[in-house]
């Protein structure tokens, strides 16, 4: 359920800074595609961009399972 919902007592803003079109594009193909196999990738991307936040990176590599309606990838595509 944390992929969908995130830590509902802790809610994560997004920096602009995180939102580069590499980040973006990455986000939209995962979400379009339904194929979150990348999500390590983004979260190194995330990470290279200025992210430190573990709740947000650990999510990222973590094992999943990783669906559409992910909240980091909703995040970054402003789908909240």
């Amino acid at each position: 359920m944390n992929d969908i919902f995130g830590v509902p007592f802790r809610p994560i803003s997004f920096a602009p800074s995180w939102q580069t079109p590499a980040i973006t594009t990455l986000s939209q193909q995962m979400y379009d595609s339904r194929n979150f196999s990348l999500m390590p990738i983004l979260a190194d991307a995330l990470q290279d961009s200025g992210c430190c936040d573990d709740q947000v990176l650990s999510h990222c590599r973590g094992p999943g399972p990783h669906v559409r309606g992910c909240w980091v990838v909703d995040a970054i595509l402003g789908k909240e």
